[in-house]
């Protein structure tokens, strides 16, 4: 998950002690029944009260289900990156159960933060999740989290601007409307490259293959961008400017996610569109962008002091009960393969976008610990394009050295 350097510096750690939620009012020592202490870390979004205390109704929930255990439930609020990396830098003074992005999975085992999933929960997250999905959180078989959603970018547009048949082709819309991309962004900018078929670790995080954004097929997607950003039709995505310029009628179609579409929808209403990405024409030759995409999880700690009842919650809030409340609480997509056959969500646009995405015109994104040194190399082509200092003249000198730093680790 890469959405730019305030994705990494939010969700500073905030806990809030709240009042325990008990399975039912004995105490060991008068019924058996056994204190725990949980700690769950989440997003601030999933437990305010405008989205209807997600976390805290899923939890009251699990704790009624479970009479045999009187749980005391300690909140923390963290978003998913930030709480992968608190657990992997100190997992003794971290939540028990927390919410993480797929991308940082090698961190939490190499830090052995991260409880594996087996037995009878292993089965259930197999049988209720898509091999693709499940091969986002399985290293060497092993499963590291249950979990919730998918997570990847697409395209919304103007429906009154662009047709069905539009937006099956980037250069096609280009010639009708104007569409807003985020250029200088590393987590969308590789489409392209992607597309026109250069790989990293051979897309099946191989460390040892290597990034192979080189040679005549990355030059190729190189002076295609260079062209796509002189296109006065063209606009660069930055700072919010696509969403405000859907507001004014200066954008008509923009890349992002599902963390906008509710302010897309109250902006475009009935004329938002949604889909999975367009393909683009690269020397004639129709090319698919690919996205990145990954996944979102609910992990557990390996220092949990109360791992039995650890597992149990984290597989119940990937459930397919917690993803609907979820979805419908705060539009989180859903993955759960048996959720995604009911009627409502199957006809939800936004759902079939996203899925789509996921499953036809993404790659996995790569979890290797080498992946740390492609972000800024690409970033720094997205920004030379946009400045002009990257040029049909030098293309080939610049992408060959993007593709080096890509490869090197900042001492060889």
């Amino acid at each position: 998950m890469r959405r730019g350097l305030a994705r990494f510096l939010t969700g500073i750690m905030t806990l809030t002690l709240v009042a325990g939620l008990t399975g039912c009012g004995g105490s060991k020592s008068a019924n058996g029944v056994e204190k725990v202490r949980l700690m769950v870390w989440s997003p601030s979004e999933d437990q305010s009260k405008d989205n209807g205390e997600w976390l805290q109704t899923m939890c009251k929930s699990f704790a009624n289900q479970h009479p045999e255990w009187d749980i005391t439930f300690v909140y923390g609020v963290a978003d998913e990156a930030t709480a992968a990396d608190q657990v992997s830098q100190d997992p003794d003074a971290s939540a028990d159960v927390f919410m993480y992005a797929n991308d940082r999975i090698t961190n939490l085992i190499d830090a052995k933060a991260i409880a594996r999933f087996g037995g009878k929960y292993k089965d259930a997250i197999e049988s209720t999740n898509s091999k693709e999905l499940l091969d986002s959180l399985r290293v060497n078989n092993d499963i590291y989290g249950v979990p919730f959603t998918t997570n990847t970018w697409y395209m919304f547009y103007n429906k009154s601007v662009f047709s069905d048949d539009d937006v099956k082709n980037l250069d096609t819309m280009l010639k009708k409307g104007t569409v807003s991309f985020p250029l200088v962004n590393s987590w969308y900018l590789p489409a392209f490259y992607l597309g026109n078929g250069c790989t990293l670790f051979g897309n099946k995080n191989d460390e040892s293959k290597g990034v192979d954004f080189g040679g005549e097929k990355a030059v190729d997607a190189t002076n295609y961008v260079i062209d796509l950003a002189a296109n006065p039709n063209f606009k660069i995505d930055a700072d919010g400017s696509a969403l405000a310029g859907l507001r004014d009628g200066s954008v008509s179609a923009m890349f992002t996610g599902s963390w906008d579409a509710n302010a897309i929808k109250e902006t475009l209403g009935d004329k938002m569109g949604v889909t999975s990405l367009p393909t683009f024409t690269v020397n004639g030759t129709k090319k698919q962008m690919l996205a990145y995409a990954g996944s979102k999880a609910i992990g557990v700690n390996s220092h949990s002091e109360h791992m039995e009842q650890a597992v149990a919650l984290a597989v119940y809030l990937g459930s397919m009960e917690a993803q609907k409340a979820h979805y419908e609480m705060r539009n989180v997509i859903p993955c759960n393969t048996e959720l995604l056959k009911d009627p409502k969500i199957s006809a939800d646009a936004l759902v079939v976008a996203q899925n789509n995405t996921f499953n036809n015109t993404s790659i996995l994104q790569p979890f290797v610990a080498a992946m740390t040194n492609c972000w800024t190399p690409v970033e720094n082509m997205g920004k030379g394009i946009r400045n002009k200092s990257v040029t049909h003249d030098n293309a080939k000198e610049q992408t060959e050295a993007m593709n080096a730093a890509m490869n090197s680790n900042g001492i060889n």
